[in-house]
């Protein structure tokens, strides 16, 4: 019985989503909860399992066709794969891989964890077929060590970066004297996120405040307690847990700052969902921890570790990003000092976090070294005066340098 391949049920935020990718091909056996093909939206890549035990009897859309909720686009014959002599319809069975003697006398395979040149994806193929470079020298960084686009841009046993960068220079090849160049399409992702920014940028009254922080006490708590933290709780203490609730308390200090603009009205939200923004190598995305003021510190930290594994290996659900009421970001992981960060609408602020260097202050009159850190905060000033921006961000300083009124709810 042949059994159908919808696209899942997009938000309504999500009007469509472009085929990425699909991991079977007519023929293949497919079993149960088996990812089929990746979705990409504006927002994540969604993966489409397999229905039923069977196999792939056609593709409808293809690579790069742009699908809709419920659109069919794949059709599985349920059962097993029935046999290449009685139908010669859904493929034949492939063979074995030939085996190679062994000292022993017994025998191995040739078989390649790689996976064989036809199971590639159809832009891995277009780019080896352009350059020549052969997919099995390259480390694969998909799902089951498959070799993807960014894969074969950034060439032969490359090291994979974390950092976001564009196209590898190993994906040009240039003859002495000339000077390169290469169009490559956004991804929806990109696309998504400069759609975005642009939105903040024309439709927002955007201001920046700035202050400092004195890190030592926050720091010290983190030298102490360290061992035990992830001893008691299975996570590491890192700085953001105690951001997010410095935040949160001052959210309820300042609720401006953790309201929204609707058409000619301001939207105070009566609770504490904090976007943190993690760095792909596809961009960046802001998983929301929800109710903030409700979480533990270990509790924010276990959700931030786990946004940031599943954003690396594309697990993201469309829920987990949407919503938010504020944002956080971290650009002194990457070295920032300084920045002015764009707000992320319908959101009215967001902070801005640093690196963390020692310079010169001055404590009871004497010039001492601290470990200090400029926050930023950016903010809707249609609704937010500076007098609210200034008085938060102080408000943020004040439990970060006396982390333990965090602890004390004071």
């Amino acid at each position: 019985m042949a059994v159908e391949v919808k696209v899942p049920v997009l938000p309504e935020s999500v009007a469509d989503a472009v085929i990425a990718s699909w991991h079977k091909k007519p023929g293949d056996r497919v079993k149960r909860e088996e990812n089929l093909v990746d979705l990409e939206t504006d927002k994540v890549v969604l993966e489409v399992p397999a229905p039923v035990d069977g196999v792939l009897k056609s593709i409808i859309r293809n690579t790069g066709d742009s699908v809709q909720s419920q659109e069919l686009i794949a059709t599985i014959e349920e059962g097993e794969a029935p046999s290449s002599r009685a139908t010669g319809a859904i493929g034949a069975e492939r063979p074995a891989a030939a085996p190679t003697g062994r000292s022993d006398g017994s025998a191995t395979t040739t078989e390649s964890p790689k996976a064989a040149a036809g199971d590639h994806a159809p832009s891995v193929r277009r780019i080896a077929a352009e350059t020549g470079l052969d997919p099995a020298s390259v480390e694969g960084t998909g799902r089951g060590g498959r070799v993807t686009k960014e894969d074969m841009l950034r060439g032969p046993s490359a090291p994979v970066s974390t950092a976001l960068t564009p196209v590898a220079s190993t994906a040009i090849s240039v003859a002495p004297g000339q000077r390169a160049e290469q169009r490559v399409p956004m991804t929806r992702l990109r696309a998504r996120i400069a759609e975005r920014m642009m939105q903040s940028k024309n439709s927002i009254a955007m201001l920046t405040s700035f202050n400092e922080i004195n890190m030592k006490p926050v720091m010290d708590i983190r030298k102490k307690y360290a061992e035990s933290f992830e001893k008691a709780h299975g996570i590491k203490l890192g700085f953001m847990s105690f951001f997010a609730k410095a935040c949160t308390e001052a959210l309820k200090l300042h609720p401006i700052v953790n309201a929204s603009v609707e058409g000619n009205d301001i939207v105070y939200h009566g609770y504490h969902d904090i976007g943190v923004a993690v760095s792909t190598d596809k961009g960046l995305v802001v998983p929301v921890l929800r109710n903030t003021d409700s979480q533990s510190l270990a509790d924010i930290e276990r959700a931030i570790a786990g946004f940031a594994k599943q954003a690396r290996e594309g697990g993201l659900q469309l829920e987990d990003l949407q919503g938010g009421t504020f944002t956080i970001t971290n650009g002194g992981v990457f070295g920032s000092l300084f920045s002015t960060p764009i707000v992320n609408p319908p959101q009215s602020a967001i902070l801005g976090m640093h690196a963390i260097k020692e310079r010169a202050i001055v404590e009871d009159g004497v010039v001492v070294a601290k470990p200090m850190m400029y926050v930023a905060l950016s903010y809707d000033h249609r609704i937010i005066d500076g007098k609210d921006a200034v008085l938060f961000l102080v408000a943020v300083k004040n439990f970060l340098e006396d982390p333990v009124r965090l602890m004390l709810n004071l």
